[in-house]
Formats: C-alpha cells, sequence, structure tokens
C-alpha cells in the first residue's frame, strides 16, 4: 500500500520546517493551515475478493462523490463535478462480468437504483475523444457512511495499524469529495479524499510494509499561462530523516477564476421547471484566448431537457444560451420516471454572456421537463437536481504541452467531450441563500450554508385517495358498458339483427 498526503496551503500559512517532528515511524505537528488531498493506492493482492473480482472484469472505473455542502476550492485541486455519486465505466472486452459491478455499488455506497451496466448507465461518445470512459451512471448520495462502514471492515481489519486506518476512516465523514480510480495499466485501485482549508493537528504513522510520502506545499506564482507552481517540503516518512524543499511547477487543464454563480429553479415551477442560473461576472478568464462559458448539467431521470427545444437560435437568445452541444442519447420525452431504465441523462450547454466592456452580474435560463412520477403518500414527491458545473473552455497557447500532472484528475464527465488542448477556468457555486431556511443555514455552518442541490415539489397521485379513484374509474367504466349494451339491445328488439336493412332494401327494390 502506498499513501501521498499533501497540504496545500496560501504563501502566508507556509510551515515551518522546524515545527515538523519526523522520526523513522511517524510525521507530526500542530497547527497546521491548508487543503488536504489523501490518496491511499491498494494493489490487486490487498483487496478483497468481490472487489477483485469485479475490476478483473473492468478496464477502466472512475468513481466521483461529491458533497452537497458548498466548500472552497484551492489550487491545484480546482476542478468541479455536480454533488452526487457518479460511475463512469469501461468494461473489459467479451468480458461476460460486467453483472457484478452494480451488486458490488450497492454493497460499497448503498442502497442505489442500479441493475446493470446495460440497463442503468448512458453511453459517452468514445468515438470522438478516446480518453472517455464509455459509460456513466449518477445517484444523489448525500452521504458516505455506507463506504466508511465497508472500508472499515474490509480494508481496516487486515491492516497491520488499525488504528491509523480507522482514524483515516472516519475522516472521510467530512470530506468534500472522493475519487475511486482504477485501470487495467496500473493493476492498482486507488482512493482519494479532498478537504478545504482548515487547521490541523497531524500525527501520521507509517509501517515497513508501507510507503508515506507527506508534501507541505504553498502556492508559487506560475512562469506561463498554463502552468501551476508549487513550493515547500516533502518527506518520505522512514526514509528521510527531514523535510527536503522542493520547488516545481506544472501543466494544469483545470484553474480557478473568481467568478461564481448560483442556480434555483423559477417559482412557481409546474411541470415545466426552469432553471437559472446566476452568474457573477462576464468577462473572459484569459486575454486574446478564444473562451465559451459552458454548463455541465446532471440530470436524474426525473427531469429531462428537450434537445429539440435547443434548436431554434431565437429561443436560445432569448434565454442567454448559445448551443447545446452534448445530451445522452436515447433520452425518451414521453415515459414517465418509473419506466425509465437508466439513471436519467447529462448535457453541455453553451451559454452567451452578455456583449459588454463591464465585468456585470447577468442570468441565463434552462428550460427543462418534469416526467410522471410514481403515487405516494400526501401527493407530492420532492425531486433533488445537482447544481451544475460552470466553467469556461479556452483553448491553450500553440505549443503547449499537458504532461503528467500529479493532482489531475480526469473523468468528469465533461472534459472528455473538449480537445486535449482545452484549458478549463472553473466558476464556484454557491447555495441560493434567499431558498434555505435559517434552520438549515445553521446546521451547515458559516459560509452561506444550505446545499449545491436544488429541491422541486412534484404534485404526483395520493396513493391514499386514490382507491376512491380506482372505484369510480371501475364505476364510470361499468356504467358506459352497461349504455352501450342497453343501446344495442334496443336496436336489437326493435328489428332484430338486420331486419331493418333487409326491410329497406325490399322497399327499394318495389
Amino acid at each position: 500500500m502506498r499513501q501521498r498526503i499533501t497540504f496545500i496551503q496560501q504563501p502566508q500559512d507556509s510551515v515551518d520546517p522546524k515545527s515538523l517532528k519526523v522520526t523513522k515511524n511517524d510525521i507530526s505537528t500542530t497547527g497546521l493551515k491548508g487543503a488536504r488531498e489523501d490518496r491511499v493506492t491498494f494493489g490487486f493482492e490487498e483487496l478483497p475478493q468481490e472487489l477483485y473480482r469485479v475490476l478483473k472484469a473492468t478496464h477502466e472505473l472512475h468513481i466521483r462523490w461529491v458533497s452537497e455542502s458548498p466548500y472552497e476550492s484551492i489550487v491545484p485541486f480546482v476542478s468541479r463535478v455536480s454533488p452526487g455519486l457518479h460511475v463512469f465505466y469501461t468494461p473489459q472486452r467479451n468480458s461476460n462480468n460486467s453483472s457484478l459491478l452494480c451488486p458490488a455499488l450497492k454493497k460499497v455506497f448503498g442502497e442505489i437504483d442500479c441493475i446493470s451496466p446495460e440497463k442503468s448507465f448512458t453511453t459517452l461518445p468514445i468515438e470522438r475523444f478516446s480518453h472517455s470512459s464509455a459509460t456513466q451512471y449518477y445517484t444523489p448520495l448525500p452521504y458516505l457512511n455506507t463506504f466508511i462502514h465497508y472500508l472499515i471492515n474490509k480494508l481496516c481489519a487486515p491492516s497491520k495499524d488499525t488504528t491509523a486506518c480507522l482514524s483515516r476512516a472516519e475522516l472521510l465523514h467530512s470530506a468534500s469529495y472522493l475519487d475511486i480510480d482504477f485501470d487495467t495499466i496500473s493493476h492498482a485501485l486507488s482512493i482519494t479524499g479532498f478537504w478545504p482549508a482548515q487547521t490541523w493537528s497531524l500525527s501520521l504513522p507509517t509501517t515497513s510494509s508501507n510507503r508515506l510520502e507527506v508534501g507541505m506545499l504553498s502556492i508559487q506564482t506560475p512562469q506561463a499561462p498554463e502552468e501551476l507552481s508549487l513550493g515547500g517540503f516533502l518527506t518520505v516518512v522512514g526514509e528521510d530523516a527531514s523535510p527536503s524543499p522542493t520547488l516545481f511547477s506544472f501543466p494544469a487543464r483545470h484553474h480557478p477564476t473568481s467568478q461564481s454563480f448560483t442556480s434555483t429553479f423559477l417559482v412557481p415551477s409546474g411541470l415545466h421547471p426552469t432553471l437559472q442560473l446566476r452568474i457573477s461576472g462576464s468577462a473572459k478568464p484569459v486575454d486574446g484566448a478564444a473562451c465559451a462559458l459552458h454548463a455541465h448539467l446532471t440530470l436524474p431521470k426525473a427531469v429531462f431537457a428537450d434537445k429539440y427545444q435547443f434548436s431554434d437560435s431565437l429561443f436560445l437568445a432569448s434565454k442567454n444560451l448559445s448551443a447545446l452541444h452534448y445530451i445522452s442519447p436515447d433520452v425518451d420525452l414521453e415515459a414517465p420516471a418509473y419506466t425509465v431504465p437508466h439513471w436519467g441523462s447529462s448535457l453541455l450547454l453553451e451559454l452567451s454572456p452578455p456583449s459588454v466592456k463591464e465585468d456585470v452580474e447577468w442570468t441565463a435560463e434552462v428550460p427543462l421537463h418534469l416526467r410522471y412520477l410514481a403515487p405516494s403518500e400526501g401527493g407530492t414527491q420532492e425531486v433533488h437536481i445537482p447544481s451544475p458545473v460552470l466553467f469556461w473552455a479556452c483553448t491553450a497557447e500553440e505549443g503547449s504541452k499537458f504532461t503528467v500532472n500529479p493532482f489531475e484528475r480526469v473523468d468528469l464527465g465533461y472534459e472528455g467531450l473538449f480537445g486535449p488542448r482545452t484549458m478549463f477556468y472553473h466558476l464556484d457555486p454557491e447555495p441560493e441563500a434567499s431558498t434555505i431556511p435559517a434552520a438549515e443555514r445553521d446546521m451547515h455552518g458559516s459560509g452561506g450554508g444550505g446545499r449545491l442541490v436544488n429541491t422541486l415539489e412534484v404534485p404526483v397521485l395520493d396513493s391514499q385517495k386514490s382507491a376512491y379513484v380506482e372505484l369510480g374509474t371501475a364505476a364510470v367504466v361499468m356504467a358506459g358498458f352497461a349504455w352501450v349494451c342497453w343501446c344495442l339491445w334496443r336496436v336489437w328488439r326493435r328489428g332484430g339483427y338486420g331486419r331493418t336493412r333487409v326491410a329497406v332494401m325490399e322497399k327499394k327494390k318495389q
């Protein structure tokens, strides 16, 4: 097992190497301010048998979980994904074991609506850019409780250092996002967690069979716009007697911006809700580059977008939209939610900022549609739609080469829809404060509180009152059937079957 723990600090919070206590077995310090990323890599022989069987039938597997609570990103961890659980999967060719994936996901993450990759997953356009996974799945997942429980029982139990493993697993309760990656080239499973900036008191132990690398880095001024630069100290616990200074730069596709946005549904929403995006600025992040602002939406099966609506240029202009670049294939526009087998759909929209010189706040609107939902008690159901991802897609300068980035996140659901020389400048999502009750804001803490999830109240058939509807419908059908029978009987009684027609023909002949 290999472990890499990275702390990213602002320059004013840079760690003093004298405050780090390094021994052969651990590294410790107190009062460390910064964001944190933990990455643990397991070999095949260290995995439970049930996971080993699933991964042997897998060519690529990328799992992205994002918390519904807002968090502050920091370089180089600026890439964004909509809240919830995303699974990007490519099976092995001629493999018959892909049916093992959904049962494994249910065991690791809890009861999710996943039947099989063939039925529940949607396809991605791998024919355009080969670095994208073949299929995608999404489900809302507010917490990682089931995953943490699985981690403790299956991976920590056989560990020699159970105490350290348990504390690291429990720490995932407060993680902002979690990544799980596997591919057949590396034959290794990596688990990565991220926590936003806070103050840490550390005591990180290691064993002779594990490799633990700890980096405490601060943000530096890059030499080129497509680069990120970090400097600080690296320590391999058990090998280094003291932290080693380091300074390095690397090209990165994902960068931050100073802009932010909120997303909320216009009220009253009805069965054709409109998602309004309120964006804090309209200026491009890079001068002299070709940039376009995009929104990537992840829509559960209860909500869908009509691609034919986005073919009218005048309609798009009225919503401050420019074009629809991608939508999941085979979106049924008529089927109720309970008959749709796959998880839902995703779409990539290009937005149209106002053409003014000032950097002004503006809005864009995305028309959506609700499916008919199954009956429930009370006559309403809640539908939860995660906040979209907004980013500027800009072309890199000629000659730019994006080599290996130690902090790069791939398979986010949208970067595979762009060319390899595209740079992404992300806008920070913020919850709509006016729609958040005070009690909920207090529960989620400061910083605006709330959730990066929009909720719709959808009217459905009240199952408690549906018995009256069923009886009434049956009564009306029976009454209509009786009336038709009575009318037929009256006709038959007057002339009998065919008698009237024969009499008329006889009269005509005469």
